[in-house]
């Protein structure tokens, strides 16, 4: 259904948000084969250009980095403090393998507090991030000849199957990396309408800092997101509060917390799902956002912009889950929808 071992790969390579290299240098050798133009903008963003019939220019943005840490003191013990780079759930850090990226990688784990220390009131609170440091095993003499404030650090998870599952550090977005990637491939020797731009952003985790530059710079006229997005259909959740469904097939973005997807897009990505048997399920992410914000209007005249949305369980903890199912439908999708362009009608009405 999917390739599993290079999904894998993609989510083990850290990509701190801005310290993509390593990622930016694996996603490169993958998809040079399949590249007419290859190229990457000051900010660092990887574009990669497939030939079209005409002019016009379609972009899909699927941003390489991931939420992560960066090291902003090493105390006379040698512990490490850090600062998040993106958004995490707090109370999954404790006792995580983290790795931090210096002059050397050392494995780190995230210490806390513990629980036998803790007052009462002490146990009840929700933990923060400044509850948390990153025990080396080390002295401060050992962990400065290799680590120093500014490094980044990542997680320390690889990818397994469960069921039709898969479950990893990084899903979110790497999920979407090896999709633009898969799309790449399977549309090789495609004849496409328009000139079709992969980007793979940087930056997205801490304000879609990547995306808005690319889009300057490309101009598109389509524009597609690529990203994960939340699927609470766990015990607990009620009926309305899932967003989407692992196995209910790929997210069609109608809004998120930082944009309204346009509504001829929205139209346009089901339309051409329906046609072509592609599960799809509708998207409304009351907060939050993605790339798709800056492509839609950080071009010089805007673009005609949706998303296609990978359901994903425990997004943003130290590992998340996505449904081999979905990927295949989001790979599918944003095949036919880039496809299928010439022969809409995309007048306001």
């Amino acid at each position: 259904m999917i390739n599993t071992e290079l999904l894998a790969q993609i989510c083990k390579v850290p990509g701190a948000p801005g310290f993509e290299q390593p990622v930016r240098a694996l996603i490169s050798d993958m998809v040079k084969p399949f590249a007419d133009e290859m190229s990457i903008d000051p900010m660092g963003n990887l574009i990669v250009v497939k030939k079209g019939k005409k002019a016009k220019r379609v972009m899909v943005a699927a941003h390489m980095d991931e939420i992560s840490f960066i090291v902003t003191h090493i105390d006379e013990d040698g512990f490490v403090r850090f600062h998040v780079l993106g958004g995490f759930d707090p109370k999954t850090l404790t006792s995580q393998r983290v790795i931090i990226h210096g002059k050397k990688d050392l494995i780190g784990v995230m210490g806390s507090k513990p629980i036998h220390l803790m007052k009462p009131e002490e146990r009840n609170k929700s933990p923060k991030t400044t509850d948390f440091f990153i025990d080396l095993g080390m002295s401060k003499e050992e962990v400065t000849k290799y680590i120093q404030v500014g490094d980044p650090i990542t997680r320390d998870r690889d990818l397994i199957e469960m069921g039709d599952c898969v479950n990893s550090k990084s899903i979110d977005n790497r999920v979407s990396v090896f999709i633009l990637l898969e799309v790449f491939r399977e549309l090789h020797h495609v004849d496409l309408p328009y000139d079709f731009y992969g980007v793979f952003t940087v930056q997205e985790e801490i304000g879609l800092r990547g995306a808005v530059k690319a889009t300057h710079l490309i101009d598109p006229d389509f524009g597609f997101g690529l990203d994960t997005t939340i699927a609470f259909d766990v015990p607990g959740a009620q009926a309305h509060e899932a967003v989407t469904r692992l196995g209910k097939g790929a997210g069609i973005k109608i809004m998120d917390g930082s944009t309204v997807c346009d509504y001829r897009m929205v139209r346009y990505m089901k339309e051409v799902a329906d046609k072509n048997n592609i599960k799809w399920q509708a998207e409304i992410l009351p907060a939050g956002g993605t790339d798709t914000a800056g492509i839609q209007r950080s071009g010089k005249s805007g673009s005609i912009t949706g998303a296609i949305s990978i359901p994903t369980r425990h997004i943003h903890q130290t590992i998340e889950t996505a449904h081999k199912g979905d990927i295949r439908a989001c790979i599918d999708l944003l095949k036919v929808c880039l496809t299928d362009l010439e022969g809409f009608d995309w007048s306001f009405k």
